[in-house]
């Protein structure tokens, strides 16, 4: 299963999901990236040749970071009224049906009960 780095935003927490799909978490606070730019975490996501997970919109510009770029974005659009324990159970649920390959180079906004993928063009 494929790397996901996850950035500050996003509580440890989903972590737990994330293995029980079967993928390796790597939390940027654990490699000396707390505060770090997007450019940097994004480079550490490619460097990790991992996906990337977060609540931050801006990497789900399409302009900065083009579809078949990278190897996925995963963007987090959920209530700051949730609990992280609802929020991982969504991000569990949302992800369970999304192959490797579907998250390569796309980006993808989870948001509860959706999700939408924008792929690289083929």
């Amino acid at each position: 299963m494929a790397s996901i780095v996850v950035d500050e935003d996003m509580h440890r927490s989903v972590a737990e999901p994330l293995g029980q799909l079967g993928h390796r978490a790597l939390d940027i606070r654990d490699h000396g990236l707390r505060g770090a730019t997007d450019r940097e975490v994004f480079a550490f996501a490619q460097q990790s040749k991992a996906a990337l997970l977060t609540g931050d919109l801006d990497f789900s510009n399409i302009n900065r970071f083009p579809l078949g770029s990278h190897y996925g974005i995963i963007v987090a659009r959920y209530p700051n009224e949730m609990s992280s324990q609802a929020i991982n159970r969504e991000i569990h649920r949302s992800l369970q049906g999304i192959k490797d390959e579907e998250i390569k180079g796309s980006v993808i906004i989870l948001a509860p009960g959706r999700v939408r993928i924008r792929r690289p063009p083929s």
